[in-house]
């Protein structure tokens, strides 16, 4: 509701206006009253308002030097004057102060509520302009601090971007902490913006996975350390109502060069959940020694793997993982514990290169996979359900058969669509003709490049128009779409009905 502040020398018209109005179906309250301008300067300085509705004629001070010295501090005030004075001076100055209306007493009730209900119009709109300013300005951070964060923006370029938006990252390390809320995305993100506005050592954003990733920039490493655990303490308790709450943390690194991989570390960690259900809090430095413990018992490097899976040479990696896993029954002692320990290691691992590689999330995959291993500590299993594993990765990649150029494209796609793509600007991008590049994608997609960007932006718009309550323009333009018009003739092209339909089917 928007805030309204009444100021009479009359306490009998205060009365009367508390009784007149229904305030609460204008969506107006009353916060507070005075008898003259001075107490009332003095209040609206502790009490916000939206609305003064105000006398001229008041001891100690008027209601015009009331409006002239309000403005001072809140110029975006709305004011209504009250005067049983029917001069034109006094509606003339009123009116340089930039008042709503002028009304003599006694009150005409309806022009009043007009009055009312105009300001609560405009009132409106302008907190509509300003949300929708707030989320741009969002989007536009996250867009640019993901792109630091993965390396893909010129550091010039990023410290143009960060002094316009505010971003300040000026000490000499960061670590990076990764939240993943399972319900009630945007509300835990909003409540986290809260609970750290005033902490800029904090800079919170959005990844393009659909994590929250929290940068934590400071001066001394164990300080650091220990302040970053306080820190989510307090931000996982603050968020108690959105449970379950999965938070990672990654390492401290060196700020020039290290954000990135302090954000791959927390990646890294979030896969451990599906090891640990029941934690919520997972450090990188307290599982980076199971990660290796896992290579020294097999005996074995991983980037041997990584290149048969590239390979899609199933036959040879089925083989590798046999002689790999099968070593495990040479160790002397080897208890159950560590042989799970190993295959849940090596199951995270296909899961991360398979998803790097196609830029989705790959769990359904290898959710059941996990659960295999947890139930068994034979290793004869234990190889049988890693050959499983191995098969489903090649065999996901190698249903994905387009060309490197193809999949490249349709990488960047999936992390830009929300930007002025074209087979020019994607031509130019990785050294190949717009012509050919629009025949190949065509070949390979069974779709032509325009028809594809407006499916894939369309199916975001779709996303979003269930599972946010963003409004529709602000949707046409976080998926691509600039010209409103033109997004809802694409969506009901693709849909069969317009946005605005779609959103109440929800």
């Amino acid at each position: 509701m928007y805030k309204v502040f009444i100021v009479d020398d009359e306490p009998f018209i205060i009365e009367g206006l508390y009784d007149i109005v229904d305030w609460a179906q204008l969506g107006l309250e009353i916060v507070g009253q005075a008898e003259n301008g001075l107490d009332a300067l003095n209040a609206l300085k502790v009490i916000p308002a939206d609305i003064l509705i105000t006398d001229i004629s008041m001891p100690m001070m008027n209601g015009l030097d009331l409006i002239r010295s309000v403005r001072d501090f809140q110029p975006e005030l709305k004011v209504i004057v009250l005067s049983g004075y029917n001069e034109f001076s006094y509606l003339k100055e009123g009116l340089t102060l930039g008042i709503e209306n002028y009304l003599l007493k006694p009150i005409n009730l309806e022009e009043f509520k007009a009055t009312l209900n105009m300001i609560v119009e405009k009132l409106n709109i302008s907190k509509e302009k300003h949300t929708f300013n707030e989320h741009s300005i969002m989007i536009l951070r996250d867009n640019v601090m993901y792109r630091w964060m993965r390396n893909q923006i010129d550091p010039q370029e990023f410290q143009e971007r960060a002094d316009i938006l505010g971003i300040m990252i000026n000490k000499p390390f960061v670590s990076v902490s990764l939240l993943r809320p399972e319900h009630s995305y945007n509300e835990v993100f909003e409540s986290i913006l809260d609970q750290l506005r005033s902490n800029a050592w904090v800079i919170p954003f959005r990844d393009m996975d659909g994590d929250i990733v929290l940068l934590y920039n400071f001066d001394d490493p164990e300080q650091g350390k220990n302040e970053v655990q306080d820190t989510n303490d307090k931000l996982l308790n603050g968020l108690s109502a959105y449970q379950p709450l999965y938070l990672s943390i990654g390492s401290v690194e060196d700020v020039q060069a290290g954000a990135s991989q302090s954000y791959i570390n927390a990646k890294k960690a979030q896969e451990y959940f599906m090891i640990f259900p029941e934690e919520k809090i997972l450090r990188y430095d307290d599982l980076k020694d199971r990660e290796a413990n896992a290579e020294r018992s097999l005996l074995m490097n991983w980037n041997d793997y990584v290149k048969l899976i590239m390979a899609k040479n199933r036959e040879e990696l089925l083989a590798r993982i046999e002689e790999d896993f099968g070593s495990l029954k040479q160790i002397e002692g080897i208890s159950p514990g560590l042989l799970q320990d190993v295959a849940m290691e090596w199951m995270i691992r296909f899961k991360m290169q398979l998803e790097e590689i196609q830029h989705a999330e790959a769990s359904d995959l290898y959710a059941n996979h996990f659960d295999k291993i947890r139930m068994t500590s034979s290793i004869e299993e234990l190889i049988d359900i890693m050959k499983e594993v191995a098969a489903i990765t090649v065999d996901s990649l190698a249903r994905d058969v387009k060309s490197p150029v193809v999949q490249q494209v349709l990488n960047y796609i999936d992390e830009w669509y929300n930007e002025d793509l074209s087979l020019k600007t994607l031509g130019d991008l990785y050294n190949i003709h717009p012509v050919y590049l629009g025949h190949l994608f065509n070949k390979e997609v069974n779709e032509s490049f325009t028809e594809y960007i407006n499916r894939y932006r369309i199916e975001k718009a779709k996303e979003l128009l269930r599972l946010t309550q963003m409004k529709v323009h602000e949707i046409a333009r976080s998926v691509g779409y600039w010209e409103t018009g033109y997004f809802y003739k694409q969506f009901k092209r693709y849909v069969g009905i317009s946005p605005k339909e779609y959103k109440g089917l929800s």
